[in-house]
């Protein structure tokens, strides 16, 4: 007869993998995905190295399921805000702000998850969620574009352009300090978070929308 899990030993295996997965998060979260080697995961769930590599075969797989579990989280919120009554401007402009005050507030693990250098297996999924945060975008500027309250323009390419405007004007906000140095774009006295918010909403909207658009 083949052997067969009971209920509890699923259960039991089911939080040993998410303990994993959480001690993970926090080192990420706390000092970056470079913090998280496979021995410090181990270290901060209280188990031995070898336990890990029984659930995740390799780091680059561990941290996969980090990323995913953070970015999903974070692109459920801008979907929120999308997701609500009012003009496209309008919610345009919510979720704008909702991805952009959530990295600030958030900024180490928002640094992390946006531009710090990591494993290509990482750097791939983040490539997919860049694509999903677009698509949240560009079926709201679809929406605007039919009920004419956006001008007529390409969803897809604003979408994209959307994307990388926020990510990118944030790579130097929120780097850790060492880093700051190489990602001097915004000056320290744009570094206040609502006025840098503000920049940022106020530039697509207006690259949008149109010039006469305001906040």
């Amino acid at each position: 007869m083949a052997y067969r899990e009971t209920d509890k030993i699923k259960e039991r295996k089911a939080e040993a993998r998410e303990n994993i997965v959480k001690a993970a998060h926090y080192l990420v979260a706390t000092k970056g995905f470079g913090a998280a080697s496979v021995s410090a995961v181990a270290k901060e769930a209280d188990i031995a190295t070898g336990t890990v590599y029984k659930y995740f075969p390799s780091k680059g797989e561990l941290l996969c399921e980090v990323f995913r579990d953070a970015t999903e989280r974070e692109v459920e919120k801008v979907a929120a805000a999308v997701n609500t009554a009012g003009s496209a401007p309008a919610r345009l402009q919510a979720a704008i702000e909702c991805f952009a005050r959530r990295a600030i507030q958030g900024r180490r693990l928002a640094w992390a998850l946006i531009a710090e250098p990591v494993d290509p297996q990482v750097d791939q999924e983040r490539l997919i969620y860049r694509q999903a945060y677009a698509e949240i975008f560009e079926n709201l500027l679809r929406e605007g574009i039919l009920k004419s309250e956006l001008p007529q323009q390409s969803p897809s390419v604003s979408a994209a352009a959307i994307v990388g405007v926020i990510s990118e004007t944030l790579v130097g906000p929120l780097s850790p300090p060492t880093r700051r140095e190489l990602h001097d774009t915004v000056k320290p006295s744009e570094l206040d978070e609502e006025r840098l918010v503000s920049s940022i909403t106020r530039f697509c909207l207006q690259a949008v929308c149109g010039p006469n658009s305001s906040i």
